[in-house]
């Protein structure tokens, strides 16, 4: 059985860097809407980095509508101690 890791420990966390990739590729939000057929306000929220779990099928629709790979939209930065996640 694996045993989870303390919080204390892992000091990483995945975050979600779509804003960058759309602004350094001049696509909005309103175009990835309409390339994915996602709802704006769920791409919104991908934006700005408010998703607490990520749907994969979500994350694919955008990998396949931007023509990329999986680490151009998310990255693995170092966890901020301010910030608590559920």
């Amino acid at each position: 059985m694996l045993k989870p890791y303390p919080k204390e420990e892992i000091g990483m966390q995945v975050r979600l860097c779509l804003d960058k990739y759309l602004n350094a590729h001049s696509i909005s939000r309103y175009e990835l809407a309409k390339r994915t057929g996602i709802q704006y306000p769920i791409v919104d929220h991908y934006y700005k980095n408010k998703v607490q779990r990520y749907d994969r099928y979500v994350l694919a629709k955008f990998c396949t509508a931007l023509s990329c790979d999986i680490g151009d939209i998310l990255e693995l930065c170092p966890e901020d101690p301010d910030t608590e996640t559920p």
